[in-house]
């Protein structure tokens, strides 16, 4: 590359550093068919993304859009998107960030025997809190039981007398 070349190059660019980008030159276009999803950003200028469809009701969901600087737009992998740099100061400069879905965990031994337990301990509290309250309406029976019981002979004691 010549000195002239880098010299064009370093006058294009913006004056804050942009790492992590892709510079877009005025008048350019580019096509991105991401095979993840992820989130195009514009870091400098602006850009007009034209979406694959299929596109929705809404305008969020719109085939055409026009993102400037801080702006974002959500893609699904394999989802296509032609970029074309919409800035007529110079280059724009954009960025993908992938996101990535969170890794399933894996089936262990270990997370079938917890719950095995817990329910284990679960039955075991409700077959003791079973045998105290039948135990105690049974003692409720019998002394309201025997409390008639003595009322009805403390009649007939007194009836005698």
């Amino acid at each position: 590359m010549s000195a002239r070349a880098v010299t064009q190059l370093l006058q294009s660019a913006p004056a804050t550093a942009l790492p992590g980008t892709w510079k877009l030159a005025r008048g350019r276009a580019v096509t991105l068919r991401p095979a993840s999803d992820g989130i195009l950003r514009v870091a400098h200028g602006r850009v007009y993304a034209t979406v694959d469809g299929p596109h929705g009701g809404t305008p969020f969901d719109a085939g055409d859009h026009v993102l400037e600087v801080g702006k974002s737009m959500y893609l699904r992998a394999g989802q296509g998107v032609v970029i074309e740099a919409w800035n007529a100061q110079g280059a724009s400069y954009f960025a993908w960030d992938p996101v990535f879905a969170p890794a399933r965990p894996r089936a262990t031994v270990a997370a079938v025997l917890q719950p095995l337990a817990d329910l284990r301990m679960a039955a075991s509290l409700a077959l003791r809190a079973a045998g105290q309250l039948a135990s105690g309406l049974a003692r409720l029976a019998w002394d309201r039981l025997r409390g008639r019981q003595a009322g009805v002979n403390a009649r007939r004691a007194h009836g005698a007398c």
